[in-house]
C-alpha cells in the first residue's frame, strides 16, 4: 500500500503595499510632528536665537533656562491651583453623573426621563451664552475670586456629556444581574455600590478624564470669576510670559510643555479605559 503524498501547503498571498495609505500616513505624521518638533526645540533656545534662527532650526547651545524661568515665575503655584480645581471638578462630576445615570437607567418614572432630557438640553447651551448670569450668581454667593467659583460652573457644564456617557455604560449591564441582586435582598444603594460601580469602571474613567480635561484647559470661567494672582490657574498664568512690547516665546512654550505634563500622564494611565468607555456611549 503506497503512502499518500503530503498535501502541498497553501501559498500565502503576499499583500500588496498600499502606497496611497502610506503616503497619507506620512503626510499626517509630518503635519502633526512638525508643530511638536517646533514646540520642543524652541524651549531649549534663547529668545534672541529663536528670533534670528527661526522656529525649526536646532539650537546650537541648548539651555534649560526657559524651564527654570518658568518655574521661577510662579508656574508651580499656577499648576497647583489648576490641580485643585481639577480634583474638585472630577469629584463633583463623577459623584453626580454616576448617581444621575443610575437613576435614569433604573427608574421608570417620568421625572427621571425628564431629568435626562434636561441634561441633554445642556449640551446645546454654550458657556459663553450664560457667563453673565453665572458671574452674578457667583458674586451674590460671595465666591468671587476663589477657586470654588471656577469649580462649580466648570463641573456644571461638564455634567451633560458625563451623564450621557455613564447612562450608555450602565445600560449595558445585564438585567439578570439586577434581578440577582434583588433576589439576594440588595437595595438600591447596595446594588449601586456592589454591582453598578465595579461594572462601570470604563465609563467612570472616561468621565474622570473628560472632566479633568475640561477643568485643566478651562479659560473663560477663570478669566471672568477670578482676579488676584494667587487664584490664577495655568491658562491665565501663561500671560505672565507676555510683556507689554514683546513676548518671550521660548519661555512661554517651556511653560506650556510643563503645564501639559500632568494631564498627559493622566491620559496615558487611563487611555485604555477611556477608549472602552467611549465605545459604550450608545448603549443598547
Amino acid at each position: 500500500m503506497t503512502p499518500t503524498p503530503p498535501s502541498p501547503r497553501p501559498r500565502r498571498r503576499r499583500r500588496r503595499p498600499n502606497l496611497l495609505a502610506g503616503a497619507g500616513a506620512a503626510a499626517w505624521l509630518i503635519i502633526t510632528g512638525v508643530p511638536l518638533y517646533a514646540l520642543l526645540i524652541a524651549t531649549f533656545q534663547r529668545s534672541e536665537d529663536y528670533l534670528s534662527a527661526g522656529p525649526l532650526t536646532p539650537p546650537e547651545n541648548p539651555t534649560l533656562d526657559n524651564y527654570a524661568g518658568a518655574i521661577a515665575n510662579g508656574l508651580v503655584g499656577f499648576v497647583l491651583n489648576t490641580a485643585l480645581v481639577t480634583a474638585g471638578v472630577v469629584a463633583i462630576v463623577v459623584a453626580l453623573a454616576a448617581t444621575t445615570a443610575f437613576a435614569v437607567v433604573r427608574s421608570r418614572s417620568r421625572w427621571a426621563a425628564g431629568a435626562f432630557r434636561a441634561f441633554l438640553l445642556g449640551l446645546a447651551i454654550p458657556s459663553q451664552a450664560v457667563i453673565i448670569p453665572v458671574y452674578l450668581i457667583i458674586v451674590e454667593l460671595g465666591l468671587y475670586d476663589s477657586l470654588i467659583a471656577v469649580v462649580l460652573p466648570t463641573a456644571a457644564f461638564a455634567l451633560p456629556v458625563c451623564v450621557l456617557i455613564l447612562t450608555g455604560s450602565m445600560r449595558d449591564i445585564s438585567a439578570d444581574l439586577y434581578e440577582a441582586m434583588a433576589l439576594d435582598g440588595a437595595g438600591a444603594v447596595r446594588t449601586f455600590l456592589r454591582l453598578v460601580l465595579p461594572l462601570s469602571r470604563p465609563g467612570l474613567s472616561t468621565v474622570a478624564v473628560y472632566a479633568a480635561l475640561q477643568a485643566w484647559n478651562g479659560f473663560l470661567f477663570p478669566l471672568i470669576l477670578t482676579q488676584s494672582r494667587e487664584q490664577r490657574v495655568i491658562t491665565l498664568g501663561l500671560f505672565e510670559f507676555q510683556g507689554e512690547y514683546r513676548v518671550d516665546v521660548p519661555g512661554l512654550l517651556a511653560a506650556v510643555v510643563l503645564s501639559a505634563v500632568p494631564i498627559l500622564l493622566v491620559y496615558l494611565i487611563a487611555r485604555r479605559s477611556l477608549v472602552n468607555g467611549l465605545m459604550g456611549v450608545g448603549g443598547r
